[in-house]
């Protein structure tokens, strides 16, 4: 939700899988940057080993050693409206606006992607928002937004119009009061109909571009209640997941970390061909949240989009 005011820096010990390869592929993957740009960032000065500025990309890396990479900050230009993002508009009045966002598309601009972004649409179609990065608001990467979903996931989102709506939205979200429900089908037979999650999530140390259960993370919570159990082809569940904080793929890896991560998840489970590459069965079905103007609770609700639902007839 909130901006880099500062540079950003990555500082990993470097895993057992990760010795012995080059650095300029390290810091790609665990910056998340091309190639290129890891090559840049080296013959910035921006890399260092063990305290010392890494002089190529091909030194080669060792277990145990620390590896430090300084990103520059997101670069400061607002993206450029773009009226060919395709969205749903759910609702939308002068302060708030609740779309529907399709799987595949990403939030905002960022490392791989910097257009063609539903904030793009959002500026082609609502203007008005770009003043929220004027205001100092927002960071001109975000205007309006408020909370965000995967690329992979599907579903609700509420976007903040004016100043007064955006501090209200992330008001209620810090403070637990906006309600999000999900809808995800998880690999194997869940045995309890509800339960809850509660475990700290924090970056892996073993593969720092995944997030973990982990001692040190952030404070974690998702609740989940069973709508249905699948036995063929093999064994699956039905299950609205509720959450109780926001930390990046909480869902994803909470349900992993029980044992039943989410149908397609790549990252955290197994690829499913029959969703495609990159899409996983997790969609934002329910959103509700007390109008930052009138005061009243407003609800917003979202049936499951027609790949998941084909998967499901199947």
């Amino acid at each position: 939700m909130d901006g880099r005011s500062n540079d950003d820096v990555v500082e990993v010990e470097i895993p057992s899988t990760l010795a012995g390869v080059r650095v300029d592929r390290a810091v790609a993957m665990l910056a998340d940057v091309s190639r290129a740009r890891a090559a840049e960032l080296i013959a910035a000065g921006s890399v260092t080993v063990e305290g010392r500025v890494v002089s190529g990309g091909r030194t080669v890396l060792r277990e145990g050693t620390k590896l430090r990479v300084l990103l520059p900050p997101v670069a400061s230009t607002a993206p450029a409206p773009d009226p060919g993002v395709a969205f749903t508009v759910v609702y939308e009045d002068t302060d708030v606006v609740v779309v529907d966002k399709p799987a595949g598309l990403v939030v905002h601009p960022g490392a791989g992607h910097a257009s063609g972004t539903l904030v793009s649409g959002l500026l082609a179609r609502f203007p008005d928002i770009e003043a929220l990065v004027t205001a100092g608001v927002c960071p001109p990467e975000r205007p309006g937004i408020v909370h965000r979903l995967d690329k992979g996931t599907s579903g609700l989102l509420a976007v903040a119009r004016t100043p007064r709506a955006y501090a209200s939205l992330a008001a209620q979200l810090a403070q637990r009061s906006m309600t999000r429900h999900y809808l995800a089908l998880v690999e194997g037979t869940v045995p309890d109909n509800a339960g809850e999650v509660d475990a700290p999530i924090g970056r892996s140390v073993r593969t720092p571009t995944k997030m973990t259960v982990a001692a040190g993370g952030r404070p974690a919570v998702t609740g989940y209640r069973v709508l249905e159990r699948f036995f063929q082809p093999r064994p699956t569940t039905l299950v609205e997941l509720r959450l109780q904080s926001g930390r990046t793929h909480q869902i994803r890896v909470h349900m992993a970390a029980i044992g039943h991560p989410v149908v397609g998840d790549a990252r955290y489970g197994r690829a499913d061909r029959r969703l495609g590459s990159g899409r996983f069965f997790l969609h934002a079905a329910y959103l509700s949240f007390v109008h930052p103007v009138r005061g009243e609770r407003v609800e917003f609700s979202s049936p499951l989009p027609e790949d998941l639902r084909a998967l499901l007839e199947a």
